[in-house]
């Protein structure tokens, strides 16, 4: 399966002033598979090490050394590592420690040898082992799930997600390739966006296998808790692991995941778990000026889960989904929300931490709360995930008013438009919203 990232790749590759690479993200999105398929195609030699499958491999790391290690490396494997023409590629990293101490020597006396990392849960570890990362002498890349873009292309309708990609805000979608999108959008709602589920539904041609193959992604997070919880409540962790999925769409309240338990408790495994990417953090932000991030309030967010797929298999609802008539209505508009979010976060740069924020007014008889803040340029755009009419949008107008930002936008189903303020675009025409933004503007 392509992923979007392969070109931000290729152009690392080649950097003059290159950094170690590591690969972030959630277990299962593809990292070991992605950094194997870059690595097959642009150099002559991957020598891989995995540390949880050879333990016995992070004894070559006990000098931090780069050629020492390199030298160790060549005699325990048999190989010849030759810098600019080899990748070096240590995954499951977190499992020694020592590798990424030893990867900020690599920039500085071997920068001509390229190094990927890769790992799930990297900072329990660090959590754990009390490591910091080298900052400055590595560089970090984020791997997400699936875009609906990159299902689009994996299904092989790359023609229709160029088309998307280059709507026009004059252009009428035909009915015959509105009803084949709701239909594949249908089809991502149900499956998400992680390889391994994707994969399966396109070799067998059917979803029979979904909701066990979601379980079982489900279960190896849970899992992977107890190796890397040593100073975190495990039964804590889990438990907001658990429960979070039920509050997304809605501002987060630590007494939804134990009324029972300090909120001081609760935030710890929390925060582990949007380190880890499991979880995202919606932060609330005034809008009030650029960067968001300078104008919001860390006490007020929202929560998004790994994966739309994910989150219907952790709630059992996903057959209910597929079957419904309304995307945006199932679970109060909790799914279509998730899907957004989830989207907007894969439109973000490959090579930034992913964020997202939304805008919340508590003013008593007039709170209003704009699902998310879109910043493109000097510009901050309120989004709404609706099902009703453009009139309905109360809480988007009286951010357009209050902010006076250039105007809203709103996914729903309805056809694209622009309208009374309100730019409309399909849930399915996602990746067009920075290109129909600059039509309008």
């Amino acid at each position: 399966m392509e992923r979007d990232v392969y070109e931000w790749l290729t152009a690392w590759k080649i950097e003059k002033n290159r950094k170690p690479l590591i690969v972030r993200g959630a277990r299962q999105v593809g990292k070991t598979w992605l950094i194997n398929h870059f690595g097959g195609n642009e150099f002559d030699q991957v020598i891989e090490i995995n540390f949880e499958f050879q333990p016995q491999m992070k004894s070559c790391f006990a000098s931090l050394d780069p050629n020492e290690i390199i030298q160790r490396i060549e005699v325990s494997l048999n190989v010849d590592v030759a810098p600019g023409n080899t990748l070096l590629f240590l995954d499951e990293i977190q499992e020694c420690p020592e590798a990424i101490k030893a990867l900020r020597y690599f920039y500085e006396k071997l920068p001509a040898l390229h190094v990927i990392g890769a790992g799930s849960l990297l900072e329990f570890v660090m959590e754990a082992e009390d490591i910091s990362f080298p900052v400055g002498r590595i560089q970090n890349m984020y791997l997400l799930p699936l875009s609906f873009g990159e299902f689009l292309c994996a299904c092989g309708e790359q023609k229709l997600r160029h088309w998307l990609q280059s709507l026009s805000i004059s252009q009428e979608i035909p009915e015959a390739i509105h009803t084949k999108c709701v239909r594949l959008l249908r089809e991502y709602f149900y499956l998400g966006g992680m390889p391994e589920t994707i994969a399966t539904f396109l070799a067998a041609g059917n979803l029979h296998k979904t909701d066990e193959l979601h379980q079982m992604l489900l279960q190896s997070y849970k899992n992977d808790f107890g190796k890397y919880g040593r100073h975190v409540n495990f039964r804590l962790l889990e438990k907001v692991f658990t429960k979070s999925p039920a509050t997304v769409g809605s501002k987060f309240k630590y007494a939804d995941i134990d009324r029972d338990v300090n909120a001081r408790d609760i935030s710890k495994p929390l925060n582990l778990l949007v380190k880890a990417h499991i979880l995202f953090k919606v932060t609330a932000a005034s809008g009030a000026g650029l960067p968001l991030a300078a104008h919001c309030n860390e006490k007020y967010f929202k929560i998004l889960f790994l994966d739309v797929g994910l989150l219907q298999g952790a709630m059992g609802i996903a057959r209910e989904t597929y079957v419904s008539e309304n995307l945006l209505a199932v679970y109060k508009g909790l799914v279509a929300e998730q899907f957004v979010g989830q989207q907007l976060l894969a439109l973000g740069k490959h090579f930034a931490e992913p964020e997202l924020y939304y805008w919340q007014r508590e003013k008593r008889g007039s709170a209003a709360e704009v699902d998310y803040l879109w910043q493109k340029g000097e510009a901050i755009f309120p989004v709404e995930v609706k099902a009703g009419k453009t009139g309905t949008l109360k809480s988007l107008r009286v951010y357009l008013a209050e902010k006076r930002s250039p105007f809203g936008i709103r996914f729903s189903l309805h056809p694209l438009s622009f309208a009374d303020g309100v730019l409309t675009i399909p849930l399915y025409a996602i990746e067009a919203m920075p290109r129909l933004i600059s039509q309008v503007e």
